[in-house]
This record gives structure tokens, sequence and C-alpha cells, in this order.
């Protein structure tokens, strides 16, 4: 699949219970951050588990844009021969970062500290997201940025040739934001300050540290405070990527809708900053249970076991989870679809700036499929069907939104008729072996176009 080729409608509908392993592919956010750090520190930083999805492979070419020596030895083994905070080159092309908002915008943070030149632009998706929220607080440091209107790709960043430390209050929860501006720091002089008043995920700061980097966390009455020093000479590491909660939501969520399902996701990061979804489906009454926690790399890690959930009941989701698993609400929202009574998720604009407005797309591909769906500016509520209640048989527009296409495959396996999406190309983004995966558990995914 391509994410930026020819469409690939899809359609999935009921088959058997769902049963067996779903090794799912390693950590997103993780794989993304651990090539950039590798490629700004000295020496040979070795990545095991490594998410080859067409977004993680677009910051892999960036990073060798930059001069850094990346290499795949096959089998999600990689080495990245760093040139140390401030020493990245020149690119000779425009730097295209696909379908990935991580990507852009953490390269941005990245670049913007040292003094040379580099275009960003992605995909139709991509293009549209705005960049005003990273460029915003890189201008501080003396980076200079000009873009389409409305702060969008195609863009370009000057990056500063003296930059001064920076101390920020994130305006939105973002890992994103929080992120580009620590990398930023890192070749800034003295101390940059980023202030949360939200908790994001944190993998960016838990990776920092490993790599040597001078970091503090406090929990303060402003907010969450990050404190880093910057000019350090990061260290490189050997780093075990863990596999994607985000991921796993899709063979999970499908699991506790599919009747006689009882499927294992091993291996699974529970981060506290990404794990929210879990406990959302917890709280739901899903029978969702963690075997053989332990410690992994530095994140907490589980086997989840997920069955069949027939009792599942609307809930009021916690605004305060919402950073934990804002990726997630998309296929709540099928979930939501299977449950009794209703589901209220509040707290989310974020979700209208992704790689589309979500709550737009799962509304209206919601009730295409005979789902009751209400919606405001940062909230939206699902009103339950009942475990064998969900009509399906429409077809829901993915809008090039990996998640939405996935989730709508996710509820064509419970769903009393088959349910499509108009292009699934989009799934090779993050999760480039979805359709085999969750083929091996039993469900029934085919593609129109053959």
């Amino acid at each position: 699949m391509s994410g930026h080729g020819t469409p690939i409608p899809m359609t999935s509908r009921r088959a058997s219970p769902l049963k067996g392993e779903a090794h799912v592919p390693g950590d997103k956010s993780i794989s993304h951050r651990s090539l950039i750090l590798g490629a700004m520190a000295v020496g040979e930083t070795k990545i095991s588990g490594l998410l080859e999805g067409e977004d993680v492979l677009d910051t892999a070419k960036a990073m060798q844009a930059f001069g850094a020596e990346v290499i795949n030895h096959g089998g999600g083994e990689w080495s990245v021969f760093g040139v140390g905070v401030g020493g990245f080159a020149e690119p000779e092309n425009v730097i295209d970062c696909g379908n990935s908002g991580t990507g852009v915008r953490l390269i941005m943070g990245a670049m913007a500290t040292s003094p040379i030149i580099a275009t960003f632009t992605g995909d139709a998706s991509l293009n549209k997201r705005p960049m005003a929220r990273v460029t915003d607080p890189l201008a501080l440091f003396g980076a200079q940025s000009v873009g389409r209107e409305g702060g969008r790709l195609p863009m370009t960043i000057v990056g500063a040739a003296e930059p001064v430390p920076v101390r920020y209050e994130v305006p939105v929860p973002s890992a994103q934001v929080k992120s580009a501006v620590l990398l930023a720091g890192l070749n800034a002089p003295g101390k940059t300050v980023v202030i949360e008043r939200e908790a994001t995920r944190d993998h960016s700061e838990r990776m920092l540290a490993g790599f040597g980097a001078e970091i503090t966390v406090e929990d303060t009455e402003e907010g969450r405070v990050i404190t880093l020093t910057g000019q350090p000479e990061l260290k490189p590491q050997v780093i075990a990527v863990p596999r994607d909660p985000s991921s796993a939501a899709f063979p999970v969520c499908a699991a506790l809708i599919t009747p006689g399902s009882d499927v294992l996701v091993p291996g699974i990061g529970l981060n506290p900053t990404r794990a929210g979804l879990f406990y959302t489906l917890q709280d739901m009454g899903a029978d969702l249970t963690f075997e053989n926690p332990r410690t992994e790399g530095g994140e907490p890690v589980a086997d989840l076991r997920a069955k069949y959930s027939p009792d599942m009941k609307g809930i009021a989701v916690p605004p305060e989870r919402a950073a934990s698993m804002i990726d997630e609400y998309p296929v709540l929202s099928v979930v939501a679809s299977f449950a009794t009574g209703t589901t209220m998720m509040a707290g989310v604009k974020e979700l209208r700036v992704k790689e589309s407005d979500r709550i737009d797309a799962m509304a209206k591909g919601l009730r295409a499929n005979g789902v009751t769906v209400e919606e405001g500016e940062d909230w939206w509520s699902v009103e339950g069907c009942g475990p064998e209640g969900v009509k399906g048989g429409g077809t829901a527009e993915s809008f090039l939104d990996h998640r939405i296409a996935m989730s709508f495959m996710v509820m064509g396996m419970g769903a009393q008729n088959p349910v499509s999406v108009d292009d699934g190309s989009p799934i090779a983004t993050s999760f480039p072996i979805f359709e085999r995966l969750m083929g091996d558990l039993g469900a029934h995914i085919t593609r129109s176009n053959g």
C-alpha cells in the first residue's frame, strides 16, 4: 500500500471470531525520536523493532539528507551514525515528510537552531495541517519560516545562526510542539524551559535523558515544567522500540466487538501518557486484561488480552484523559457504537487538526453506517446500538487518514453488513501489516481493485 498513490477502496465484513496473537509493529512515536536523536548523537545508535511504515521511513530519509548515515540491516534492525548536536548539514533537496505531522514538526525543531536552510513538504493531508504552532515557538529561538497561507506546507525554515534559549508555555496539549521546542533547545546555549498545563506523551523527555541530555521535569502550580540544558554531547544508544499502543488499539477493539473473539497482543508499551484508551475500555466494561507487566527500555510494557465484550456501557470519557489517547478516539467511537447507552468524548478539539478533522470524518462515517452521532467544536457523542445492533452497509471517506480507514475496517468485523472505506492506502503510513495481521486473526478485509 502507498499513502501517496492510487486510492485503494477496502471492505471489511463479519467473519469468524478473531483468535490468536497480534504482533503489532514498533511504536511510531519512539521510532521517529530514535532516528532523530540518533542523528544528533555522536557515534552509532542501534535500533531494534523500528516501525517500518512510510512515516518513519520518511524521517529516516530526512536524517540522511541532514548528513547522518542511516543503515537498514533488515528485520527492524537499524543503525544511525550521528553528526552531533549542531552538526546537521544543509539538505540538497526538499524534505518530503509524507503524511507525518510528528516527523515534520520534530525535524523542524531539530534543525531550527543550526545555521542552515531546509524546505519541507508532504502529501495532500499533511500540507493542510497547521505548522504555526511549531514555527511560532521556533521563531523565539531566532529561526525564520516562510510557508503557504495559514502557516502551511510547503515551508522553508531558516535556522538561527545565533540561537537563544527559550521559556515557552505550550498553548495546546501537544507532544509534537513540546518535542520540537526541546529538540531546538539542544543547540541553544543555556536552559530552555517548556511548560505544559496538561501532560502529554513523554517519550522525548525519557529519550533525551537516555541519550545523556541534562533534563529535569517538575510538577508545579504552573504545570509540568521541563528544563533542558543546551549544547550537550549526546551519547549513542541501543534502543529496543516497544510495540505501538496506538496500533494495538485496532486488534484489541476488533476483538471486543466481534462475537467469540479472544486475542492476545504481546509487548505493548503502556507509558501512562499513552494508555488512556485501554483504561477507558475497562471503564466501559470491556474484558481487557494486562498480562506479564514489565519494563523494557525504560518504558512500561505488558501483554494485552482482549475478549468479546457484549456488556459494554457508554460512559463520559474524562476530558483530562484526552492527551493520553488522542489518536485512539476514532476507534473508541467504533467500540462505543457497539455499547449500550451514550459515550461522551469532550476536550478533544485537537482531533480537528490531525491528519483529517477526525471528529467530522468519524461522524460522517458512523452516520453512513446507521449510528447516531452528535458533535460540537471540542466534543462529540456516540449513541450505542448494542452488541449486535450496528447495521453497517455504508462507505466511509478516509480523508487520507490512516486511523479513520482502520477504524471503519474494525467496525465491519462486528457490524451486521459489510463496511467500506473509499481509500485504505494511508494505512501503510503507520501500520503496513494491518491487513495481513487482522487476516491471520480471522478478519475478512478485501480490496475492491484486487
